[in-house]
């Protein structure tokens, strides 16, 4: 035992020794923000509040100062105007300057042009994209420590780097913080913020900038859970001026839903549940998610032409659609209640024959059979055939609807008499 302890003495001085080595590397350079800060602000005092001279000596200055090491300093310099303590205050004891966002004019055209200053920055020093991309979600964070005037400049100037595509939008995932959601801080910021946005560009580009960081369904979350209702969403966006906004965030609500009908829907018909059952729960999500019956009749149509594996023979395929959809038509015909959504599976019919070319000559035994099922009447056959028919495959449709259109017609001159 003795030896084995003695084995082990020698090895203690040698880990305390590397110790000491990695600690004198560090000492040498040493983290030192103030000094740089010191730099960033005499330079920007001296060149004043000419926007282009501050883009020059950021640019010269690049090659003078460790930019890589000290992003986060020099990123709330030229927000705040000097380094930000934990929450978004400017500690006390710093120097800072005026030539920053904070201490600029509150309107778009001064952001604007606080704008280009970064985009230069970042063009010429392409490594600082992550930095401030960082510095952004931390300010998003320190919201509740800026002035209201400070907020709103921040916001404009998001918006219009999220527009030229200097910064991405997954930055807005931190005004998803719980904090700022419930104090309403969150909702008020992306006002600004989003009218700067599209004031850039429009709302499609907004949309698609979004989509790419599936942030396009989570805009409600900027508010609080019992506020987020398409219709307070709604509302609260379309008083701010921004309706385009409103209006973008309810077709996203009714796509999602409409996507969640279809899904339910094939698996109700899979497990073969009683038409009843799912005829009350479509119209239970109408309601709930105001989709019209023209929407429903065509997804319940996919939704039942989804379900079957079908032939690849022409001749036999018919045959089984015809099966096939008189076992669903008293379904789709709880939802053919105008002629308008008789109107709309007419045309999902023929697309439906025309993608699918076994089904090209199986059109007209489909529509006699929900003619007979009830589920199609006269008048919208008789529109779909004189004017409200699609381009696709015309000619072959209305050619096998020719005699059965003429057999409507007599029969409804019949019936006058």
């Amino acid at each position: 035992r003795v030896s084995f302890m003695n084995n082990q003495k020698p090895q203690k001085p040698t880990l305390s020794g590397q110790r000491f080595k990695t600690r004198k590397r560090d000492e040498k350079e040493r983290f030192d923000p103030t000094q740089f800060q010191d730099c960033i602000i005499q330079g920007l005092t001296e060149t004043g509040t000419d926007l282009e001279a501050v883009a020059k000596f950021l640019d010269a200055s690049g090659a003078k100062l460790d930019y890589r090491r000290y992003a986060e300093t020099l990123f709330d310099i030229l927000v705040a105007g000097g380094m930000l303590a934990p929450g978004g205050t400017l500690a006390d004891d710093m120097t800072r300057t005026n030539v920053c966002v904070f201490a600029a004019q509150e309107d778009l055209e001064t952001m604007q042009a606080f704008a280009q200053v970064f985009n230069k920055l970042i063009r010429r020093y392409k490594y600082l994209e992550k930095g401030f991309e960082d510095e952004v979600k931390k300010l998003l964070l320190f919201l509740k420590g800026f002035s209201e005037s400070e907020r709103n400049k921040l916001a404009m100037l998001t918006g219009i780097l999220l527009a030229n595509g200097t910064l991405n939008a997954s930055i807005l995932n931190s005004l998803y913080n719980e904090n700022l959601v419930k104090e309403g801080v969150s909702a008020a910021f992306a006002v600004k913020l989003f009218k700067s946005w599209i004031n850039e560009k429009d709302i499609n580009a907004v949309a698609v900038s979004l989509r790419k960081v599936n942030m396009d369904n989570r805009l409600m979350e900027l508010f609080p859970a019992n506020k987020q209702s398409v219709e307070h969403f709604s509302k609260y966006f379309t008083e701010a001026g921004l309706k385009e906004l409103s209006e973008y965030v309810r077709n996203q609500q009714t796509i999602g839903a409409r996507k969640e009908l279809q899904k339910e829907l094939q698996e109700q018909m899979s497990r073969g549940d009683p038409f009843k059952d799912i005829i009350l729960y479509v119209k239970e999500e109408m309601k709930k998610n105001n989709i019209s019956e023209q929407t429903v009749v065509a997804i319940i149509w996919s939704s039942v032409m989804s379900t079957v594996e079908w032939n690849k023979k022409e001749e036999l395929v018919a045959e089984q659609a015809i099966k096939h959809l008189k076992q669903y038509s008293p379904l789709l015909a709880a939802f053919t209640t105008q002629g308008q959504s008789e109107l709309t599976l007419l045309l999902k019919i023929q697309e439906y024959c025309y993608d699918n070319i076994h089904f090209m000559k199986a059109f007209q035994k489909i529509v006699v059979l929900f003619y007979k099922a009830e589920v199609l009447s006269e008048e919208p056959i008789l529109k779909w055939y004189k004017d409200a028919h699609l381009a696709k495959g015309k000619s072959v449709f209305l050619e096998q609807m020719k005699k059965f259109v003429e057999w409507l017609k007599n029969a409804e001159e019949g019936n006058q008499a």
